[in-house]
């Protein structure tokens, strides 16, 4: 006779809501950043002087399809 033999079964934490959402809006505010500084950290709007930061995101500027000629 042969007897099958059954691992317990393990069921996944609930991650809470509370230690979720601070990661979240830091990923938020860093993903904006991002989005500032290559799509429109120059001309009017530029925050820092010179186009040194124009031109070290110059191509994920173009990668991204934003103009900047």
């Amino acid at each position: 006779m042969s007897s099958a033999i059954h691992a317990p079964v393990s069921r996944p934490v609930p991650i809470p809501i509370g230690e979720i959402l601070p990661w979240a809006a830091f990923a938020g505010i860093l993903a904006l950043l991002a989005i500032y500084f290559i799509g429109a950290e120059q001309g009017a709007t530029a925050l820092m002087s010179g186009h040194y930061l124009h031109e070290f995101v110059h191509d994920g500027r173009h990668i991204m399809a934003f103009p900047c000629h």
